[in-house]
């Protein structure tokens, strides 16, 4: 399998909206996130992120199939959930670049592309000047939740080694209804960053 890496905006970035929906609801279903998503909740979402000045889906494709995609934006243009913690902190959001979903498909794994997904937003958002960091963030979820798969390694040492630091006290809470649930309920997120 040759998998290529395209940074895509404008109508580009639009077509792959659909492939974008779909992978968040495919990967998100598994630990630790276990989005019970639906696509009438990612249209609303996605359509709001495409409408972003500056935003940016970098894409794994294979063949003619998008398997993988993250996303970026300017950190003014995404939730207030997001922008709190870094307000209350004393940063100009007006500064930080937003690292949204990365979401591959598990048979594409470890063979580089979480680091390609990182280097084509970074690059991007140097692009468009005015940005001093990056930053994102990822779900917190209680040790001993019965739903963690023995063995789960979180990815804290790839973003380490990537220069990411946690954030300390810096945590965002965003609901989303976890597989199994009724309801929907507000999740901790932590956030980490690095300058650019």
């Amino acid at each position: 399998m040759t998998v290529r890496i395209a940074a895509l905006r404008g109508a580009d970035m639009a077509a792959a909206l659909p492939a974008l929906a779909r992978l968040r609801i495919e990967v998100f279903r598994d630990w630790p996130y276990l989005y019970d998503g639906t696509l009438e909740y990612e249209q609303k979402y996605l359509e709001k992120f495409a409408a972003s000045e500056g935003a940016v889906i970098v894409a794994a494709i294979d063949g003619d199939d998008i398997v993988g995609v993250a996303t970026g934006a300017p950190m003014i243009h995404h939730a207030e959930e997001f922008a709190a913690p870094f307000e209350a902190a004393g940063y100009n959001i007006t500064n930080i670049f937003y690292l949204g979903e990365s979401v591959l498909r598990a048979i594409y794994r470890g063979r580089g592309i979480g680091h390609a997904f990182f280097d084509e937003r970074e690059a991007h958002a140097r692009s468009l000047g005015g940005f001093e960091s990056v930053a994102f963030c990822g779900v917190i979820r209680p040790s001993g939740h019965p739903k963690m798969p023995a063995g789960y390694r979180p990815l804290d040492d790839f973003w380490t080694k990537r220069g990411y630091r946690k954030m300390d006290g810096m945590i965002a809470e965003f609901g989303w209804k976890d597989i199994g649930d009724s309801e929907q309920t507000k999740k901790p997120m932590q956030f980490w960053m690095r300058k650019l």
